[in-house]
């Protein structure tokens, strides 16, 4: 392949005990213009990383002195900059995962495909430069200026932090676990920049917004004719990400049937547009995110044991804003300065600035930005006060006594009612944050605002 040829020459260990296999990954190395050293058995392997230098390793799991783990956690150990994949034998999920958890870079099935094979090869040798590199590390600052950041140095930030730095050198699924409104998507973001499919696309779907008659073709794509209304050809999210990373929000949402069919496009890194006779090859990053503890739906049958392990490889929690108090002012700053208008330089009196510290802040992050949003609109002069905020009723809720002598059942129609039309109001009607801010799927919310009437106010609102 001509595109492979501009690849830099660089030094790859093969790590395999059956010959033809270091040979045919070592042809298909050297037309990639790279220089393999194959070993045969582990004690090779530590012998040549011992006196030499490369830019990647690629090693069997099962050899005849050992296994391949032992490699991966040596080098993660003593060569932290040097990525290391590993080849395991086909439906063999376990050694996968267990690599991947090890601190491999990625994996291949046997029999090893050349197009996964050439794939990996690429994204590996596009890794960032470890943070010793001075001219790595003033590019990478320069270019985080401009681009998502997180926000504060609360320990639990930090930490989340550290994470998301260790996972954008690796290609292992990722599942992001938080409250809505905490900065999922962010820290998937910031994943996919910094590592080595940041070139490539970042596809976010929020798995609980898609009707369930069109999953398959919206995430596998459809030919020209598969059902009505198929007019052209169609690439899914699975396509559109290609090359880069496909982020799935709310995927606790999901169906189960579609679970099935999304399990197989991750184990086999295939997939088959609705209406279509082949499948296509697709080089896809899952980044997974939800606000359920998955392990709880997998206990009550709603959601794949199996998807889940797949998914759930290594897990990255992000903290609550309730966690980071320290850092809401460093935070309302930043968004003040994003949504001042007219060249105001606006900022918090110190008495607002306590009130938002005590606040609890049910929707995090995204609810302080809207909470701001409006106070910028209200705030007559620079300052930001606390009359601004307008918290008073969400910090206190008001007891209605309208509601207190009704059967429990309208009771809790009635809270529930009053919940779902604040969080409207506050998210100027956007039924797809005020989800999020409800912490329910948008099927969800959009399935309680017809039960409870409210869909007929928003239809006659102007």
């Amino acid at each position: 392949m001509k595109g492979d040829k501009a690849l830099a020459t660089g030094q790859v260990l093969v790590v395999d005990d059956e010959a033809d296999i270091r040979e045919l990954l070592g042809i298909t190395l050297i037309r990639m213009g790279l220089e393999p050293h194959c070993a045969g058995s582990v004690a090779e392997a530590m012998e040549l990383l011992g006196h030499k230098t490369f830019e990647l390793c690629l090693t069997d799991m099962r050899l005849g002195d050992g296994d391949g783990l032992s490699i991966v956690e040596h080098i993660t150990k003593s060569h932290p900059s040097l990525p290391v994949a590993v080849i395991t034998a086909h439906g063999s999920a376990e050694n996968a995962v267990a690599a991947l958890k090890a601190g491999a870079f990625d994996y291949l099935g046997k029999p090893v495909s050349l197009d996964q094979l050439r794939a990996l090869v690429r994204s590996a040798l596009k890794l960032p430069q470890p943070a010793g590199d001075r001219r790595s590390a003033e590019a990478e600052a320069a270019r985080s200026l401009s681009g998502p950041c997180l926000i504060g140095c609360a320990p639990p930030l930090e930490q989340a932090r550290q994470m998301i730095g260790k996972l954008a050198r690796s290609q292992a699924p990722v599942q992001i676990r938080g409250e809505s409104g905490c900065g999922k998507e962010l820290a998937a973001r910031l994943i996919h920049i910094n590592g080595s499919r940041r070139d490539g696309p970042f596809v976010a779907v929020n798995c609980g917004a898609i009707p369930e008659n069109l999953m398959e073709s919206e995430f596998f794509g459809h030919r020209k004719g598969a059902f009505t209304g198929a007019v052209a050809d169609h690439d899914g999210f699975f396509q559109a990400a290609n090359g880069g990373t496909l982020f799935l929000d709310e995927v606790g949402d999901l169906p189960l049937s579609m679970q099935v069919k999304l399990l197989r496009a991750i184990q086999e890194k295939r997939v088959r547009k609705v209406g279509s006779t082949s499948e296509e090859y697709v080089d896809v990053r899952i980044i997974s995110a939800t606000h359920r503890h998955l392990a709880d739906e997998v206990k009550s049958g709603a959601f794949r044991q199996d998807l889940y392990y797949r998914l759930n490889v290594i897990e990255l929690r992000m903290p609550s804003l309730r966690e980071l108090r320290e850092d809401i002012p460093r935070l309302a700053e930043a968004i003040l300065v994003r949504h001042a208008a007219d060249g105001r330089s606006l900022h918090l009196t110190a008495q607002a600035e306590e009130v938002l510290q005590a606040y609890h802040f049910p929707g995090n992050v995204r609810e302080l930005e809207n909470i701001l949003e409006r106070a910028v609109a209200l705030a007559g002069g620079n300052e930001i006060s606390v009359d601004d905020l307008q918290l008073t009723d969400e910090r206190v809720p008001e007891q209605d006594s309208d509601i207190e002598g009704l059967p429990l059942p309208e009771r809790l129609e009635a809270i529930e009612r009053k919940a779902i039309m604040d969080a409207l109001e506050r998210t100027r009607y956007n039924q797809t944050a005020a989800a999020k801010v409800l912490g329910i799927s948008f099927r969800a919310l959009r399935y309680r605002i017809q039960r409870l009437g409210i869909k007929q106010e928003l239809d006659a609102k102007p």
